[in-house]
């Protein structure tokens, strides 16, 4: 049988509320996952859970777990103070995060990547997940970040795809020396790139590198990358968030590349 925690002082709930912060997760090894469909996508790509945490309030039931994965029930009460966001389902589970490296990413015959430079926020970063999971792509490589993938938030706004995509961490310089040995051409997004977007060749192994909102690429991408592409605009701002640009540039390389739109 389950236990039931009904205590807001019980030393589980409260540890939850650490593992909000990332040098918990760190220290612990340990992150939430919030909400039964991001959980399924977790198990369903072999992440490890270490406890699940039921609100029988919602009318969630326990998924098929191993045995070594501790179930809790617990209050309403309990379970709003351990819930991140709103409109919850009543579905939480910790998790082992695992550590993935350039080496491990499996690659397709014409591989599509996109590279991310310092992201710091974590919404922007979960959305750019989401849009990659919806395109298929290859892997998603994120440069000396500056938030941690297992953050609630990038977890909350990728809908679960940071479990779905290949997501790796690394150095701007071992990314290009990777991207180099597999032959992959980086197309850095800049302002002041003088080619389009859509002027380009996406069909060969390519990579769309992505930099903050705020100061764009590293000078280093900028003069390392096979060649500089913008989006056009015409309105009065000179740029879009850069998860909408993601996007744009995400499926724009799968129009060339005849991905199946339906």
């Amino acid at each position: 049988m389950e236990e039931y925690i009904s205590s807001l002082q019980n030393p589980k709930i409260k540890n939850i509320v650490k593992l909000q912060k990332s040098g918990e997760r760190k220290k612990q090894k340990l992150f939430i996952i919030e909400g039964a469909r991001e959980i399924d996508l977790a198990l369903s790509s072999n992440f490890e859970l270490h406890s699940y945490f039921l609100c029988p309030d919602y009318g969630g039931e326990f998924p098929q777990l191993t045995p070594d994965v501790s179930c809790y029930k617990v209050s309403k009460e309990v379970f709003s103070k351990i819930a991140y966001r709103e409109n919850s389902d009543g579905c939480l589970a910790l998790a082992k995060p695992k550590v993935f490296s350039l080496k491990d990413i499996k690659l397709s015959q014409a591989p599509f990547i996109v590279v991310v430079e310092a992201i710091e926020k974590p919404g922007n970063l979960g959305a750019m997940l989401r849009s990659a999971d919806a395109a298929n792509i290859d892997a998603f490589i994120i440069c000396n970040p500056l938030t941690d993938i297992y953050n609630p938030n990038v977890i909350r706004s990728s809908v679960g795809c940071v479990f779905t995509n290949q997501v790796v961490t690394a150095t701007s310089e071992e990314t290009l020396a990777w991207m180099e040995k597999n032959n992959i051409k980086a197309f850095a997004a800049s302002l002041s790139a003088s080619n389009y977007y859509h002027q380009v060749d996406f069909t060969k192994p390519s990579a769309i590198v992505m930099g903050t909102e705020a100061d764009g690429l590293s000078d280093f991408w900028l003069k390392k990358s096979f060649q500089q592409i913008k989006i056009p605009m015409h309105g009065k701002i000179d740029s879009l968030n850069v998860s909408t640009s993601c996007a744009v540039l995400i499926f724009e390389a799968m129009r060339q590349r005849n991905f199946n739109f339906i």
